[in-house]
């Protein structure tokens, strides 16, 4: 008899990434696509299959799609990318914060924050579509989505990151974006908080972003200002999507600093108010302190500063700032400057904001983590499990239907990724299996390299990727492009 199915995961409640409520049936499989869903046990000839799956006491859900990693040189140097399997992600959103591996033609290693991805060893890539077939040539374990860097972008073309792009450079940075579009990017993305983009001004970014909205791309954002400013960067934002006719996505939202806590009540107000005449969207880490490279000015408005890597001093890697600064006996600015290059995580959040922008409807899910520090933020290890464990079964922020709805098919959606995103008949086999009463993150500050619990399988294009608490070396990967 010919098996109907290549998998048949049998049993468990479906959460089909819709907001819909979870259903008990089956699930079919052939290729690498869904093709049954439902009580399957009724035909016996559909109860044949190469691979059949007992999924009772499980929760069968999409595959999640993380939508702010830095994953861009993960893909490429540790394929089975166990950070991100390991937690249920099928899908990464690389290129954030407007650092993109490629394209990138700068002749020397790129300036921070670009560095966070490595020398110029790393960023070979002078065109996009140079990238795209390296991922082609060596398939990763989950499925890339793909953003350009306008700092990426900037630091190919121009010899000096402290002023504005000249109407030529603009005009270089266009044709490098244009071949990345074509390459299937689905967008841009800026970080115009960092050095490499400060000095870019609104119109600059509003000249690419109409690039990007012509070919149906979004622009997501690490905005110009987190802290006292905030509002005024939302409204730069705004301003940017609405000028350019570009969908825009806020990236990894919040509000940093003692003297700002509670500001959500505001910024999210701000961000409701545009949403009803453009498409804005906001993802966020489930975490409380942020990490990016050692800068000065963020160290006044953290409660506590640990540094995660450390070019200069490497056993300085997961020590707090104010022990070295002791041991040290020197200044706060010394010390950051004997340190540099460096990494740090910053604790400057508050709890209640978290959780009010977690509860906000279609917020998003990203990890933003770095997976190139010695000591990574656990937030690279343990996002989307911590959703699952601390903010959905132990604080009841959200429900599981909305937590998976976040993670799956909004994300989609956003990103325009076709036949991702949610389980039905003729959608992508991309699948994770959990137990709902145990999963959670178990990374901490202190030991991040720890993959969670209660992920008992995931599968990407109809292969499994992880069970039995491993990879399993399958590499079935793709680049996922906007839909037409």
């Amino acid at each position: 008899m010919e098996t109907p199915f290549d998998v048949l995961i049998k049993g468990g409640t479906i959460i089909d990434g819709s907001g819909a409520p979870g259903v008990r049936a089956d699930l079919a499989i052939r290729g690498d696509e869904i093709v049954a869903i439902g009580d399957l046990s009724g035909d016996l000839s559909q109860l044949t299959a190469t691979d059949t799956v007992d999924a009772t006491g499980q929760i069968v859900a999409p595959g999640f799609i993380d939508v702010h990693t830095h994953d861009d040189r993960l893909l490429l140097e540790c394929p089975e990318m166990t950070p991100k399997v390991s937690q249920g992600v099928t899908s990464v959103v690389v290129g954030n914060c407007g650092v993109s591996l490629a394209p990138y033609s700068g002749k020397n290693d790129p300036p921070p924050p670009m560095n966070l991805l490595g020398t110029k060893d790393w960023f070979r890539f002078d065109r996009a579509r140079d990238y795209t077939e390296a991922l082609g040539a060596t398939p990763a374990a989950t499925n890339a989505v793909l953003l350009c860097g306008h700092s990426s972008l900037r630091a190919s073309v121009m010899d000096d990151l402290d002023r504005a792009a000249t109407p030529g450079e603009i005009h270089k940075m266009i044709a490098m974006l244009d071949e990345a579009l074509d390459a299937g990017y689905v967008g841009l993305s800026t970080g115009l908080a960092y050095p490499t983009a400060f000095a870019a001004p609104t119109e600059e970014v509003i000249e690419l972003a109409r690039v990007v909205a012509s070919r149906g791309g979004l622009h997501t954002t690490h905005m110009r200002d987190e802290e006292d400013l905030v509002l005024d960067a939302i409204d730069e934002t705004i301003r940017i999507g609405c000028e350019a006719g570009c969908a825009s996505v806020i990236s990894h939202f919040k509000v940093c600093g003692e003297q700002n806590y509670g500001r959500t009540h505001d910024t999210l107000a701000k961000v409701q108010e545009a949403q009803a005449h453009m498409r804005l969207d906001v993802d966020v880490y489930p975490y409380t302190a942020s990490s990016t490279i050692l800068l000065k000015n963020s160290i006044d408005r953290s409660e506590r500063v640990m540094i995660t890597w450390c070019t200069p001093y490497p056993e300085m890697a997961g020590r707090d700032l104010s022990d070295i600064v002791a041991e040290w006996g020197v200044s706060e600015n010394e010390a950051v400057d004997r340190l540099s290059p460096a990494g740090a995580v910053y604790f400057q959040m508050d709890e209640q904001d978290l959780q009010r922008v977690l509860a906000n409807p279609n917020t998003m899910i990203g990890s933003d983590g770095l997976p190139h520090d010695q000591i990574p933020h656990p937030r690279l290890w343990g996002t989307f499990p911590r959703i699952l464990g601390r903010y959905v079964r132990e604080l009841g922020v959200l429900n599981l239907e909305q937590a998976i709805h976040r993670m799956t098919g909004v994300p989609a959606r956003v990103f325009g990724l076709d036949k991702r995103g949610t389980l039905a008949p003729g959608m992508m086999a991309d699948v994770v299996m959990f137990d709902p009463d145990t999963v959670i993150d178990t990374a901490t500050f202190d030991d991040p390299i720890q993959p969670a619990t209660g992920i008992s399988r995931v599968m990407t294009n109809g292969r499994w990727i992880w069970q039995d608490g491993q990879a399993t070396g399958a590499m079935p990967g793709r680049q996922v492009v906007r839909a037409a």
